[in-house]
């Protein structure tokens, strides 16, 4: 078997059958690069790899200094790829041991709800009208827990508003992961700050696209603003709020789902939120309130310590 022609073919596998992004597409295209290079360096042919080559190379990942979770990533990356051989080609998979010696996740981290707002605030500069749209692109972040790449793709067409019984409501719609969508409600402070972007900054940045989008978040020449713009946005906000941990648009991410779990919303509504294809990946956010209940417990309740 040809390595570099069995993973064309299970690209294009993921691409066209599975729908799935471009960027999940390239990611899975890394790993697999990866596992390519493991491979030469131990001069093992890829028709010869067994299961005793998949856990040498999960030694090979942790010597590489990989963290825990890209290391996890990899491997499912992996497990994927030999699952698709095995179920299109017949081909024996080999990573099948790895289920026995899982690798531990760690904990996403998220931040404190007065980190969160201090840095939506600090993207914000009165002199400086373009960071109106800078904080409604954290807003929405925050207030959707969407993903950045979910965020930037969203389409003015994807905002609806509507009025109950008694209060005026918003929703985003999202396309996740595969292509799939789903509708988030949004709370009054990401609604006002999209508002505020929508009708102060963004139809002058539109006057200067080549040719009409219906993009929500534009960037400087009238185009939509790219992943690694919504990026720095995130970064430079950090930097002005003074927050020196590190700082991702996906931490915005994980703040929304630890927060909700905190306010005492049921995993099951979360996982749809964020649109999780299973709630065990929506449950290892517990494990941090678990954490907070227990730091609470031992430093609050007097029979909890000697």
């Amino acid at each position: 078997m040809d390595f570099a022609k069995e993973q064309r073919g299970f690209l294009d596998h993921l691409r066209v059958e599975r729908g799935l992004s471009q960027n999940t597409i390239s990611a899975y295209e890394r790993d697999l690069k990866s596992f390519a290079s493991f491979l030469t360096d131990s001069t093992v042919a890829f028709e010869d790899v067994t299961a005793e080559t998949v856990l040498a190379y999960r030694v090979y990942l942790g010597d590489k200094r990989y963290s825990q979770a890209s290391v996890s990533r990899m491997l499912s990356s992996l497990r994927s790829f030999y699952k698709y051989l095995s179920k299109e080609k017949g081909h024996i998979d080999p990573t099948t041991e790895l289920e026995k010696f899982p690798v531990m996740r760690r904990l996403p981290k998220a931040l404190t709800i007065a980190q969160t707002v201090a840095l939506i605030d600090a993207s914000f500069h009165s002199g400086n009208p373009i960071t109106l749209r800078d904080r409604a692109l954290l807003e929405l972040l925050y207030g959707s827990g969407a993903r950045v790449s979910e965020i930037v793709g969203v389409d003015v067409g994807d905002l609806h508003r509507f009025q109950g019984d008694e209060v005026e409501s918003e929703t985003i719609k999202l396309r996740g992961k595969g292509g799939k969508e789903r509708i988030v409600p949004l709370g009054s402070y990401a609604s006002a700050a999209v508002s505020d972007y929508m009708t102060r900054i963004r139809p002058e940045l539109l006057k200067k696209s080549p040719k009409a989008t219906s993009a929500l978040f534009l960037n400087q020449r009238g185009t939509r603003l790219s992943r690694q713009s919504a990026w720095q946005i995130v970064l430079d906000a950090a930097k002005s709020a003074g927050i020196d941990s590190h700082v991702s648009p996906h931490v915005f991410r994980h703040s929304y789902a630890t927060h909700l779990l905190d306010g005492g919303a049921d995993i099951r509504v979360v996982q749809e939120l964020l649109g999780h294809a299973s709630v065990t990946t929506t449950q290892i956010y517990t494990l941090i309130t678990i954490d907070k209940v227990r730091e609470t417990y031992s430093l609050a309740h007097p029979r909890a310590r000697d």
